[in-house]
């Protein structure tokens, strides 16, 4: 396993376990599943575990298999407020003891915002008093490190990086991804700012395995022999020196055994400039399946209505592109889970955004195709019901 010494001097491995996606029996976890796929990625050099507060179960799940494993010392325990929960330090203090208790531990090595929307959200945690609980609790050694995770534009991104005196960041981001939501343009400014970055759904929940089209497929398997779909994207990843950690979902034996193979075998800066056009050849067969050519450049933006363009565009493009469900659940998180809220039936047809746009996208067209796919009568109900709506 190959690991990075951080400014901290923690020193984290490549690879990191995602716990979200354990491997289920019946209607309940396969505990002694998940004991021997912890164990053996332990054993083999692991050492960054990430869970969250609303994965069902998970935190509790994760801990029993730790506690018998017996490695609390060598590994590092990543998990996530949801941070509208936390409406003043007492809501906090109740929350995280629920999380210590499910993980059985005294501390959490790395502790994250979940889905931090934008700056406003942080500031209204701030004015709570939560950014001075969280280092009460960093000053005592309950909590080690304080990030967040984060689904959106890359502009937000950068503008919450530099709000706070961050320890980590958590982002999506593959080689599909590599202009929208932080995309390529906020992985390099967090590194920039000395900010590790772990990465999150490296190979998009498996679509990058599953879901690519099948030329796509035949490209990777005539230009890279030997690289699986996952292989192939995961490489990609630890290509890159400003990478910190990709973890990944798994829940096989077989994913474990071949993730912390590629990982141990694959350095930074060994792809050619062959291997780079194999990627871009890949992206234009998947692109081809893409409704709206919106690159994510964000020339369109700032909205004076507030509409999310290129989030509501790569969203748009997701649901034809993986499932309407991933889709729309990302159009929520993206759209509407903010303080201001950013979805397309906000735009108000002015027309400012068309004339900047590089692609020649009509724009207030698309938006309305947008409306039409997602803004349905649930989407609405749920939306006036979401934490971004009740002040």
């Amino acid at each position: 396993m190959k690991y990075k010494r951080l400014n901290n001097r923690d020193e984290l491995s490549a690879l990191g376990f995602g716990c979200m996606r354990f491997p289920k029996k019946g209607n309940g976890f396969d505990h002694d599943e998940i004991e021997r796929e912890l164990r053996y990625a332990i054993d083999n050099g692991v050492n960054y575990f990430d869970t969250a507060y609303l994965y069902p179960g998970n935190e509790e799940a994760f801990g029993r298999a730790l506690e018998k494993i017996g490695a609390r010392d060598k590994i590092n325990i990543a998990t996530k407020m949801p941070h509208y929960f936390m409406k003043s330090p007492e809501d906090a203090e109740k929350r995280f003891n629920e999380q210590l208790s499910r993980l059985r531990t005294d501390h959490v090595d790395y502790y994250l915002m979940h889905m931090l929307p934008d700056v406003k959200s942080w500031d209204a945690l701030c004015s709570r008093g939560i950014d001075k609980w969280l280092e009460a609790k960093r000053g005592a050694g309950l909590i080690r490190r304080i990030g967040f995770s984060f689904h959106g534009s890359s502009d937000l991104f950068i503008k919450i990086l530099h709000s706070y005196h961050w320890d980590f960041t958590q982002i999506q981001y593959n080689y599909l991804d590599r202009t929208t939501q932080a995309g390529e343009r906020g992985l390099k400014e967090a590194a920039a700012m000395g900010i590790p970055v772990i990465i999150m759904e490296p190979l998009r929940g498996g679509k990058l395995v599953n879901g690519i089209p099948d030329k796509a497929r035949e490209i990777i398997s005539s230009s890279t022999p030997g690289w699986s779909p996952a292989e192939f994207g995961l490489r990609w990843l630890w290509n890159q020196p400003e990478v910190t950690v990709v973890l990944s979902g798994m829940n096989s034996m077989d994913m474990v055994k071949e993730n912390i193979r590629i990982a141990s075998e694959t350095d930074e800066g060994s792809l050619t400039g062959d291997d780079m056009r194999t990627y871009e050849k890949v992206v234009a067969e998947i692109e081809k399946k893409v409704r709206v050519r919106c690159t994510g450049c964000g020339y369109c933006m700032p909205c004076p209505a507030g509409v999310d363009i290129p989030g509501c565009f790569k969203t748009y493009n997701t649901s034809y592109l993986e499932s309407y469900f991933d889709g729309i659940r990302e159009y929520f998180m993206c759209t509407a889970m903010k303080n201001e809220r950013s979805m397309a039936s906000l735009c108000k047809k002015c027309g400012k955004c068309e004339s900047h746009c590089p692609q020649g996208i009509e724009i207030r067209n698309e938006l309305v195709r947008v409306k039409k796919r997602f803004e349905n009568p649930i989407f609405k109900l749920v939306t006036f019901f979401a934490p971004g709506h009740i002040k």
